[in-house]
């Protein structure tokens, strides 16, 4: 049983997953549904945009990290501990799928898969690109949410602002993933679940990898900002 305050974080977490799906995979829906009235670019905006509105709504609440690679990142370079890790994938993943039933809900048909992710190249390709991509992501947000000497009031804009990026470069090619939450919950309600193990395990090395770089390159905790 989790503590009322876990509760509270986990819920948060899951609200945040919930609006990350909706928002962005029913772009990809309207996109599809609509004759590309979107695009890539505006599929990309749209995902930047809910990542920065949601990290602003539940960053002082759970610590926003809406991805269970982010949250296994933070155990592992310890700025966040393991015995929560858990409940914050376990309501991530849960609200990810509750997006991707409500949207389910409202396409019976299941326009583009309900944004399933799907590589357009090679697996071992695909699989570099997610970590790469991921290992952006994980950077930034190590940058802005563990370094004091960051712009702190800027790191919503700087984590969506990454994820938009990503998501114009990446999404044509693996659909930018970077968030296994993400691409399960689409995946296990249209029981599409090929080339899943690639969203689940490419995130997860290329989130601890971004945050072992920025542990490297930041130099000892306090020090002056050149």
């Amino acid at each position: 049983m989790p503590r009322p305050d876990l509760a509270r974080r986990t819920l948060a977490e899951a609200f945040a997953a919930f609006a990350l799906v909706f928002a962005g995979c029913g772009a990809i829906v309207a996109d599809a549904e609509y004759g590309g009235v979107l695009g890539a670019v505006g599929i990309a905006l749209v995902f930047g945009l809910i990542v920065m509105v949601m990290v602003y709504a539940t960053g002082h609440l759970s610590g926003a990290h809406i991805n269970p690679a982010v949250t296994l990142a933070f155990v592992a370079s310890r700025h966040f501990p393991a015995r929560d890790a858990a409940f914050y994938i376990g309501g991530q993943v849960a609200g990810a799928t509750a997006g991707a039933l409500t949207l389910l809900a409202v396409w019976p048909n299941e326009p583009a898969g309900l944004g399933v992710t799907q590589p357009s190249i090679g697996l071992g390709s695909a699989f570099a690109y997610e970590v790469v991509l991921t290992a952006f992501l994980m950077f930034v947000i190590m940058a802005v949410a563990t370094d004091t000497r960051a712009v702190g009031a800027a790191a919503a804009i700087a984590i969506g602002a990454a994820v938009g990026l990503d998501a114009l470069f990446g999404g044509p090619v693996t659909g930018a993933s970077m968030n296994p939450a993400r691409s399960l919950g689409p995946a296990l309600v249209t029981a599409d679940l090929a080339d899943i193990w690639l969203y689940l395990l490419a995130p997860v090395i290329g989130a601890v990898a971004g945050a072992a770089a920025y542990q490297l390159v930041r130099g000892p905790t306090g020090s002056p900002a050149p």
